[in-house]
């Protein structure tokens, strides 16, 4: 029933709700309002330039490492769900990652991600319901048959958008009989991207409507995984690594993007990344009988004996077992003496074994042979790929297994080595207690370093034992309770926890050190740390890359960051790292940046560095050493470079669009709807529920029950909060590591009271509210409406069109006028509305005839509007039609072709008898056979779609019944010539301080200068020192109160000091007079209900009264 007898505040407080929660139809970028963060510009390029435009995103974000990729992804979240696109989230990164994600989407986004872990699938389905909405699971937790079958389930409902972290870890390869070989992790990305044809294992009922793939390496020197990645963005554009190449370079940034650091910048246009400075600390090992040198020379000749007897016996698990004890040797002497331990007690296993009959030497060559197949984890594997579990470390497990490699060929040889082992294992003993431990000794002196005194180390090692080794010796110097460590063995909750000891500042009682193995280390920021340790270098180089992006990455504020490496020089190994490090030093100072540290991993990835170190164990150190500096230069560096501008694109867009950002910034200063229209709609509303706001609303507050007020449920939501966050709420975003409860749209609290108010009053909101309208000159009725566009599922019963898919919410509010005439205002129109009470006879039938013409109304936004929008849609979809059949049509001729050369070939080898490539042309001949109808089939999904899209169902808000003010006092106060007279005289006084004035007090003049209809504001005054005033201007005849709309007041608690009430008294006199209040929001009281009124007394007491200039 349509009346217009409800209350004002009442229809206000249900729009200004739904306005407050489309917050994304007044700032086109209103997620950065409601992150605890300001994105770079690389950041809001990606998100509103890349991501946010595209429908159904398919999309490969490959910035380089410390870019803040999951900044990235969780702005997209936070603007995908407030526009309504999206509602279930599910991340998979690698489950060293998955306590990272979760943390930084609740501190940064207010996002709340539940963990999935594989126990969590045995008695329920953690994926069903509202619980499963927004869930991070680790990749092989997910790919594992149990949790996978959870997503198969009816219950499971299909998840809007996947992300999969570390991408570059969804393998596929093809090898010269062109079979391709899948990962389970690559069939997992290709269920929930929606691949068509896969094994029934691997089959999904549903697809994910938008695929998100995120790595810093997506070319890992190999083109075909490199495909395989694009494969699953678009599997019928990217057919093969043909139909890739042939795609052009300008259409790839729909898929694709990649900046690496030296194009990252500020807003201000500086560099975003400090310099990074290595350096190579020496030290020489101590001398003497019992002595680290000798304990070295030793193992070294033990090891170098094995190793060679290995070589020629072919014997790879031996040879790998040496190297472990070779990269132990050089960590720490307790590291090798706990191997050495674990090495005897295996040789003593052999030997029983042997004695005892149970094994014989044919079936210890055999286990040899099974050995072999074994991999050294710290070569094969960057840190992030080390799984861990059950307390221990993936390398931890494969040492105990490659330890049992032995080259014996008898039990003689078992006994000698064992005795060998035994006497090492003794010397080690000795050397440890001396306690005397000179890399340590070279640690402790830069610990000690006065200028480094009162700051963080991040101090990494490549085993356990030498971090257990670290945290007793540092206790000992007096650093007791100031380490913190994480290793591979730990659950993400306890490294959370030490993470944490050590980002607490120091004077608050935090840890100092944070020691870390490689396993433990990747996915963790620690920004606010500038001193970083390799206590052991790493072999593997791409480990070494990575360990620095802990510390040189996005945030990072000390400039430069420093690395220091820790090498013996006397030592074949030290002599090898170091012609590394010096290397790699020379070139970052020939190149002027430290670009090289960034592509480490990649410049050896056809050659490995551990090869090198494993012959310095046999050759000539310093020969090895002049080899493997010769073969990394500068050239070499910029030869990658190129390449990969090659495979990625030139880059410099954050250069190219900054001018653009920079003025989007601006602009978006004008948009903000944070803090001061969420203040005054929690103002407006809190007593229509009940409750009382107590405290300061510019600070912290706190909710009471209003009286006769006993339950509430917006009070019971407060209690899923911590208690000492239930005193400490405020609207604006929180400052540093502040734990207030910050309220805002999408976070709980807020959502629970806006639902709460739509649910008691939405249904009065529709009966109507009276308002008057100062501008007005005849009455109209305001209808406000939520629209949407929709693509409407197919009943034809493709897979692809089986959903219904919302494309867009729109809110409108249409002006209907007793004649018939309508026409469209801005929703924010509401707020410019002053309340009224009663129905003037002229009105009335006006207002019967609303109720009369409702579904008319109707029927008019949904004919016009709605189908304006679902036509732009259509367009949209139908201008990029020809250009998508043509690259689906050319993807479907590089499969055939590539189909029909694997066919002849492996037809050849079949007719010379090969039974293996038989099998593969059955499976060629199937793909052949079913290849036309997938293409038609594609054409006809791509064709059918623009017909689908419909504009959606109308639903009304509210409704208003406006009229002109009636009456003499409404006629003066709003009398034209007074405000000119207060316009002209504030635009005389700004520009005699030699300020520019733009008058911006009419919808025309607003959107000349870039503002919406109705900005909040007059005036906007450009003042010489380069700052803005956003000026507010009320006239007065002689004096009188001062009244704020809704939507000026609320813009002035948004912008603050840089928001300005000139007020001018007097106007009907030759002296009129100015009276300037910066932030009258916070300077002036005013009363919370509907418009505002500050009265003349307050105004004189606050004001800068300002003269006009003489004439």
């Amino acid at each position: 029933m349509l009346d217009f007898t409800t209350s004002p505040a009442i229809v206000r407080a249900v729009v200004e709700g739904e306005r407050l929660s489309l917050g994304h139809l007044v700032n086109p970028a209103f997620a950065t309002e409601l992150a605890r963060i300001d994105p770079l510009p690389h950041q809001r390029l990606a998100v509103y330039h890349h991501l946010l435009p595209q429908t159904r995103l398919r999309f490969l974000l490959a910035d380089d490492a410390g870019a803040g990729k999951t900044i990235m992804a969780g702005l997209y979240i936070r603007e995908m769900l407030s526009r309504r696109l999206i509602r279930r989230v599910l991340i998979v990164p690698p489950a060293g990652l998955v306590g990272n994600w979760q943390r930084e989407l609740q501190t940064l986004f207010n996002l709340d991600f539940a963990i999935v872990g594989g126990g969590d699938a045995r008695d329920a389905n953690p994926f069903a319901g509202p619980d499963g909405d927004r869930v991070i699971v680790s990749l092989d937790t997910l790919r594992g048959p149990a949790v996978f079958g959870r997503l198969r389930e009816a219950a499971t409902e299909p998840y809007d958008l996947v992300i999969f972290d570390e991408a570059h870890k969804l393998a596929a390869d093809r090898g010269s009989d062109y079979r391709v070989r899948r990962t389970d992790r690559y069939r997992l990305a290709e269920a929930l991207a929606g691949i068509p044809g896969l094994d029934a294992a691997w089959t999904l009922p549903w697809r994910s409507h938008h695929f998100l793939l995120l790595t810093a390496t997506p070319h890992m020197g190999k083109d075909y995984p490199w495909f395989a990645l694009w494969r699953l963005l678009d599997p019928g554009v990217f057919t093969t690594p043909k139909a890739l190449a042939a795609y052009p370079f300008a259409q790839r940034s729909r898929y694709f993007l990649r900046r690496v650091k030296e194009e990252m910048l500020t807003v201000e246009g500086r560099p975003l990344y400090p310099l990074r400075v290595a350096d190579t600390l020496g030290y020489a090992l101590r001398q003497g009988e019992i002595s680290e040198q000798t304990l070295y020379d030793r193992t070294t000749a033990y090891l170098e004996t094995y190793y060679n007897r290995a070589r020629l016996l072919n014997r790879s698990a031996a040879k790998l077992a040496m190297s472990v004890l070779q990269r132990r040797l050089a960590s720490s002497t307790w590291a090798l003496l706990r191997s050495l331990e674990r090495r005897l007690a295996k040789l003593d296993e052999l030997i029983a074994e042997v004695r005892q009959g149970r094994l014989s030497m044919a079936q210890l060559d055999l286990l040899q042979r099974d050995l072999s197949a074994e991999d050294d984890p710290f070569e094969a594997h960057t840190a992030d790929e080390e799984k861990g579990g059950d307390g221990r470390e993936d390398n931890e497990d494969a040492e105990d297994r490659l330890l049992e490699g032995v080259i014996a060929q008898s039990l003689a040889d078992l006994e000698t080595e064992r005795a060998r082992v035994a006497e090492l294992l003794d010397l080690a003993r000795r050397v440890y207690v001396t306690g005397d431990e000179s890399k340590f000794v070279r640690l402790r002196d830069v610990l000690r370093d006065d200028r480094y005194a009162d700051e963080k180390f991040l101090i990494f090692t490549e085993h356990r034992d030498t971090l257990e080794f670290l945290v007793e010796r540092l206790d000992g110097l007096g650093y007791a309770g100031q380490t913190a460590q994480i290793h591979g063995g730990m659950d993400y909750r306890e490294r959370e926890r030490h993470v944490a000891e050590f980002r607490k500042p120091l004077a608050e009682g935090g840890a100092r050190f944070l020691i870390c193995t490689d396993a433990a280390g990747e996915g963790i920021n620690l920004q606010f740390c500038w001193l970083m340790f390799n206590y052991d270098v790493p072999w593997n180089p791409a480990r070494l890359e990575q360990r620095m992006g802990r510390i040189h990455r996005y945030g990072q504020q000390h400039d430069p960051v420093y690395i220091f490496n820790l090498v013996a020089t006397t030592t074949r190994e030290g002599r090898v790292l170091k012609t590394l490090l010096d290397k790699l030093e020379k070139i970052r100072g020939e190149l002027g940046s430290s670009k090289v540290y960034d592509v480490i991993g990649r410049l050896f990835q056809e050659v490995s560095l551990k090869t090198y170190l494993d012959r310095a164990l046999t050759e000539n150190p310093d020969t090895v050493a002049a080899e493997l500096g010769g073969r990394l230069t500068r050239e070499q560096v910029e030869a990658l470079a190129e390449r990969e501008r090659t495979l990625y694109g030139v880059g410099g867009e954050v250069a190219r669009e900054l001018p653009a950002v920079q003025a989007a910034l601006q602009q978006e200063t004008y948009a903000c709807l944070l803090p001061g229209y969420v203040r005054q709609y929690l103002e407006q509303s809190a007593p229509l529920l009940g409750l009382r706001l107590a405290g300061d609303l510019d600070g912290f507050f706190t909710l009471r029950p209003g009286l006769g007020t006993v339950a509430h449920p917006v009070l019971a939501a407060l209690d899923a909060y911590p208690p000492e966050q239930h005193h400490r709420l405020t609207v604006r975003r929180p400052v540093g590591k502040d734990e207030a409860l910050w309220v805002h749209p999408g976070e709980p609290l807020f959502e629970q009271w806006r639902a709460q108010v739509h649910q008691t009053f939405g249904a009065m909101a529709l009966r109507g509210a009276r308002f008057t309208d100062p501008r007005a000159d005849r009455p109209y009725v305001l209808h406000v409406a939520r629209l949407t566009v929709l693509r409407a599922a197919d009943p034809s019963g493709w897979a692809e069109l089986a959903r219904t898919e919302w494309l867009e919410c729109r809110l409108v509010a249409l002006r209907r006028f007793a004649d018939g005439e309508t026409d469209r205002v801005p929703v924010e129109t509401l707020l410019l509305l002053q309340p009224a009470q009663g129905l003037p006879a002229n009105a009335q039938p006006l207002a019967l005839q609303a109720g009369v013409e409702l579904e008319a109304t109707r029927a008019q936004l949904r004919a016009e509007d709605g189908q304006r929008l679902a036509e732009t849609w259509q367009a949209q979809r139908r201008a990029r039609l020809v250009e998508s059949e043509r690259f689906i049509q050319q993807g479907f001729a590089f499969q055939e072709a590539e189909l029909m050369r694997i066919h002849v070939q492996l037809r050849d080898k079949a007719r010379a008898g090969n039974p293996s490539a038989e099998l593969e042309l059955a499976k060629i001949r199937q793909q052949e056979k079913g290849l036309t109808r997938r293409r038609d089939r594609a054409l006809a999904v791509l064709r059918r779609e623009p017909e689908l899209i419909v504009p959606g169902e109308v639903e009304f808000i509210a409704h208003a019944l406006v009229t002109p003010p009636e009456g003499e006092t409404a006629q003066r106060q709003f009398a034209a010539d007074v405000e000119r007279i207060a316009m002209e005289l504030v635009k005389v006084t700004e520009e005699a301080e030699g300020a520019l004035v733009e008058f911006v007090h009419t919808p025309p003049l607003a959107r000349a200068a870039g503002l919406s209809d109705f900005p909040g504001f007059d005036v906007l005054s450009h003042r010489p020192d380069g700052s803005r005033r956003h000026i507010e201007v009320k006239g007065r005849a002689s004096l009188g109160a001062v009244e704020m709309t809704a939507n000026e007041y609320g813009k002035a608690c948004t912008l603050g000091d840089a928001y300005w009430l000139y007020a001018v008294f007097q106007c009907e006199t030759a002296r009129p007079q100015l009276h300037r209040i910066q932030n009258p929001a916070v300077a002036l009281t005013a009363s919370p209900q509907s418009n505002v009124q500050f009265s003349a007394a307050q105004i004189a007491h606050h004001t800068q009264l300002s003269e006009p200039p003489s004439p």
